[in-house]
């Protein structure tokens, strides 16, 4: 028997911030639906007897509060109990985070799983956009110093990510060639993504958001005085935008290609209408943002959606 239950598979409610969070946001406006809402992390989740099971607790969530979430009651649930599982933990996209995709692929038929455990496991989110270099600043994947070295010095300053991180963390703009750093972050990171350094990033990135398929809307954020990283977990500052003519096509075309991967919800980012190759399929956020900003609510899309 299906019960109108959604389970999160996230890091622990007290970790989050209600004023940004996209997890507490979705949850929020299906609670109003009559749907009981429950939390786990995914440390906690086991395969016993052929079934799925987490060990984790009921909530509720209530914006008014200043402790904005509530533990119902503490249980160990079978999750083909619920009627959606919406996998919501940052990454890293570590192999913790690959063996619960795996867990969750037993069910993915029998429950609806966002985004698809299969899919996010195979849309690298810096990787995956490989597909779509022209539409980028000059971007390599490599972990070969020599590379790096004749990429720098064609680009003079250069933005160097890890792939499989996530909000902004440890990310370097060099303007020299550090061959110490670089190869200590090569060692730690494997291969690396090097791209050509966008001043005009200081005026802020967009976020985009597709919910299956669409583009629904977008925010720029705008970096703090004298920092390169526009995440909101770094300071920057979330201001209202309409995207230009290229960002609206490019981000059609990606909508496109990621429906047809069985990604429901994910967000693209441009710097100076060029796409920055962060393809969010893992735990996309903003929602809540948007909503702040613009009076639009995309967690109703996203359920009504999901629903169709």
């Amino acid at each position: 028997m299906i019960s109108k239950i959604v389970a999160i598979q996230g890091n622990h409610p007290s970790t989050l911030n209600p004023k940004t969070d996209t997890s507490a946001f979705l949850a929020n406006e299906i609670q109003n639906k009559n749907y009981k809402i429950f939390y786990y992390d995914p440390k906690d989740l086991s395969i016993l007897n052929s079934n799925v099971i987490a060990k984790g607790f009921f909530l509720k969530f209530d914006y008014s509060k200043k402790k904005f979430f509530k533990i119902i009651k503490k249980q160990t649930l079978e999750l083909k109990k619920c009627k959606y599982i919406l996998i919501r933990q940052d990454p890293p996209f570590n192999l913790e985070y690959i063996s619960t995709t795996y867990i969750l692929d037993i069910l993915k038929n029998k429950v609806k799983i966002i985004n698809n455990p299969t899919s996010i496991r195979n849309v690298s989110e810096k990787l995956y956009s490989a597909k779509y270099l022209k539409f980028m600043p000059n971007t390599i994947f490599t972990q070969d110093l020599k590379v790096i070295k004749n990429f720098m010095s064609k680009h003079k300053k250069i933005i160097l990510k890890p792939i499989h991180s996530y909000s902004g963390n440890d990310i370097h703009l060099l303007k020299k060639f550090n061959h110490n750093l670089i190869k200590k972050f090569i060692k730690k990171h494997d291969h690396v993504m090097c791209q050509k350094f966008l001043p005009k990033i200081s005026e802020g990135d967009k976020r985009v958001f597709i919910i299956n398929g669409k583009v629904c809307g977008a925010i720029s954020r705008v970096p703090k005085k004298g920092s390169i990283l526009s995440n909101m977990s770094k300071g920057a500052k979330p201001i209202n935008i309409k995207l230009t003519k290229i960002e609206k096509k490019v981000s059609r075309l990606i909508a496109k290609d990621l429906k047809k991967e069985n990604i429901f919800f994910a967000g693209i980012d441009f710097i100076d209408k060029r796409l920055n190759g962060d393809i969010n399929v893992t735990s996309p956020t903003g929602l809540k943002t948007f909503f702040d900003l613009s009076g639009i609510n995309l967690a109703k899309t996203f359920w009504k959606q999901l629903k169709a």
